[in-house]
């Protein structure tokens, strides 16, 4: 079988992508696996399929790297705009929906991606750390020294925390730089490394960090400092730990495409 697979990344977090409208592509959790492999396929942090949507522009199915189906990725969703831009689906706006539910999103005239992401109403706060689900579950812990924490190694022990299992989840390690600018490395569940950004993870650091520095601002605008690039998130508090109007904001950008026989 030969597909054709369109490559995109995000802040250097990066996907395969393939036009599925026609639902011809079934794909095993092997199959996928191998594709994103870095060594024995392509190489990828994942793959999504675009699918046709009775009510939306299209509809998302994001797959991680280790080939099972998974929760919302937000430079996935930012890419897969582009994406569907580029395949002639949508013009500069799309609505379309993702296994978290409705996004709308924007392709902007820097070439950035504008993607909304799902309200946040329940965080928990801990001495130490965060728990945000901002369409995947994430652990936010503060560090004075982002660069000097060992992301594989800490990011695993946290993941694989029994509290977590089976599913694990994603762990952010956050240093504030600046007023509203963070830095952020995160440990993703599903690729089981670090990746350069995580979208959804730098929501939960905007969000997490909103809480941190006691913003007294119903709104805010937070950059952050992702090892691939530079993405913002503009959130909206409504009260009691709850936010809405949250906005991810970053490049997204074609790298290939190639047709790949399994």
């Amino acid at each position: 079988m030969n597909i054709i697979l369109h490559k995109y990344h995000g802040a250097g977090n990066d996907f395969l992508l393939i036009d599925n409208r026609e639902s011809k592509v079934h794909l095993s959790t092997a199959q996928i696996a191998h594709l994103c492999h870095r060594n024995f396929g392509i190489g990828a942090d994942g793959l999504m399929l675009l699918e046709n949507d009775t009510h939306h522009d299209f509809k998302m199915v994001y797959f991680n790297s280790d080939g099972n189906q998974s929760t919302m990725c937000g430079n996935g969703g930012r890419c897969i705009v582009l994406f569907a831009h580029h395949l002639g689906v949508i013009k500069n706006s799309t609505t379309f929906t993702a296994i978290d539910g409705e996004h709308q999103a924007s392709i902007n005239a820097d070439d950035t991606v504008s993607l909304h992401m799902i309200d946040v109403h329940t965080i928990l706060l801990d001495k130490t750390y965060y728990e945000i689900n901002t369409g995947s579950p994430h652990y936010v812990k503060f560090t004075n020294d982002v660069e000097g924490i060992n992301v594989t190694i800490d990011g695993a022990n946290i993941r694989n925390q029994a509290k977590y299992m089976p599913n694990g989840i994603n762990v952010n390690f956050v240093q504030i730089i600046s007023e509203n600018t963070l830095k952020i490395r995160t440990y993703e569940r599903g690729v089981e490394n670090e990746t350069l950004a995580c979208g959804t993870g730098v929501t939960a650091a905007a969000i997490a960090y909103y809480i941190k520095a006691q913003i007294t601002s119903s709104t805010l605008t937070v950059a952050v400092q992702a090892r691939g690039g530079n993405l913002s998130v503009a959130l909206h508090f409504n009260g009691n730990n709850s936010f809405d109007n949250i906005v991810l904001t970053g490049p997204a950008q074609r790298v290939f495409a190639v047709e790949y026989s399994l």
